[in-house]
């Protein structure tokens, strides 16, 4: 299946499920059955993008997810880098493993930031803010797809 936009997915129902992909880490957010809240569920470090690939359409199955959104990392300017390619090969192959779950990019500029903000509000420092940001980038990525798609009704 081809990657679609968030506004594309407005045909679908269910649980949606978001991921921040990371070359080491990749974060992980799931939604409600209503789409109403994104809630974070963790980072995995599989090792590759064909085995994160692999691990996220597992997780996808698992989590009975029908719809999946993947972060993609924009420059400030919109043009897309080395990492917004990376991001569009990865999720075109969670997309091969998952061809009845359609696969959206969703622009991820400023969730890092976004993040790293909330992290520091909230003294999160050390071993224990490495592994929430990637999770939290993925929740917050999420949320904001969850939020156009209200808007869209």
């Amino acid at each position: 299946m081809d990657l679609c936009t968030v506004e594309e997915l407005k045909g679908t129902t269910g649980r949606i499920l978001s991921v921040d992909f990371g070359d080491t880490r990749t974060g992980l957010a799931l939604s409600d059955p209503s789409r109403f809240l994104a809630s974070g569920i963790g980072t995995i470090s599989p090792g590759g993008i064909e085995k994160t690939a692999a691990a996220v359409a597992a997780v996808a199955v698992e989590k009975g997810a029908r719809a999946i959104v993947v972060g993609l990392p924009r420059n400030m300017d919109g043009s897309e880098g080395f990492r917004a390619a990376r991001c569009r090969e990865f999720a075109g192959l969670v997309a091969a493993r998952l061809p009845e779950v359609p696969v959206a990019m969703m622009d991820e500029r400023l969730t890092t930031v976004s993040a790293t903000r909330y992290l520091n509000e909230t003294n999160t420092r050390g071993k224990d803010r490495k592994g929430v940001i990637d999770t939290l980038s993925a929740q917050i990525i999420l949320q904001n797809a969850l939020d156009r798609l209200k808007h869209l009704q």
